[in-house]
């Protein structure tokens, strides 16, 4: 247990610093921007990661939402609990993760959506093929052919949301006495605290591998953007109002103990 302590401290030393928060969001941009230079330069050399079967992509990013939600979900509920315990609060809270999944969900579908009207169904790289029934992605690929269409970067976009998302929600371990908590639950949040911040190092290099090997500039730009206006417009906009969920919540400096 006072190895997990160790642990937590650390981390929550470092997401205690101001220029840590308010600058890591900005973060992303500054990578898609050089790693999508790199990319046209071809200055990076191929590896195990810029392949899309890389066991990252397959276990992890593929489902990176049902990932986040898996761990998020329980820390949100044992951390906020620990500040207070009324339902009405907790039920309020939770619909963070509804609207998170809201954002996702819609901004998804609308990348699938652009990708469709935008694109054609080719034979190959240079053979359009002209069947009107191949008016969709999914049905030219069933077909063995190829869709071309603008493919705004959905890795891009998940990858750096749910970084955010997970940024925002984790805050308030930097202002919780778990001394307070009881054996196991104090465990159990402390590892997933562990794991969320472990979980946000596989997104930030994955999001950088996405940015080195794959799509477009301009995909993988527009992504990160939907990505940081969909983070900014609920945490920074949105759920600093009385109709919200709400942020995640934190003690008066003056009101907080020392973290064990």
């Amino acid at each position: 247990m006072a190895s997990l302590d160790v642990i937590v401290d650390k981390l929550v030393v470092l997401w205690r610093i101001p220029a840590v928060r308010q600058k890591f969001p900005w973060s992303f941009l500054l990578i898609s921007v050089v790693g999508s230079v790199l990319k046209e330069l071809e200055s990076v050399p191929q590896t195990y990661f810029s392949s899309s079967k890389n066991a990252l992509n397959v276990y992890f990013v593929k489902v990176s939402w049902g990932w986040t939600l898996l761990l998020l979900t329980p820390f949100l509920l044992l951390s906020n609990a620990s500040f207070n315990r009324s339902v009405s609060f907790l039920a309020r809270r939770l619909l963070s993760l509804v609207v998170a999944t809201a954002v996702w969900y819609v901004c998804t579908e609308t990348f699938f959506y652009i990708e469709d009207v935008t694109g054609s169904c080719y034979e190959n790289s240079l053979v359009k093929v002209d069947y009107k029934e191949f008016t969709s992605k999914a049905v030219c690929r069933r077909a063995g052919f190829h869709w071309v269409g603008y493919d705004i970067s959905g890795h891009s976009f998940i990858l750096a949301y749910s970084t955010l998302f997970i940024m925002e929600e984790i805050a308030p371990m930097s202002s919780l006495n778990t001394t307070s908590l009881s054996g196991l639950p104090r465990k159990v949040l402390s590892l997933l605290y562990i794991a969320l911040n472990l979980i946000m190092i596989i997104w930030v290099w994955m999001f950088t591998c996405t940015s080195v090997y794959f799509h477009d500039p301009s995909h993988k730009l527009l992504g990160t953007i939907c990505a940081l206006l969909g983070w900014y417009l609920t945490y920074r906009v949105w759920y600093v109002k009385p109709m919200s969920p709400g942020l995640p919540p934190q003690r008066h400096p003056k009101e907080q103990k020392p973290h064990a």
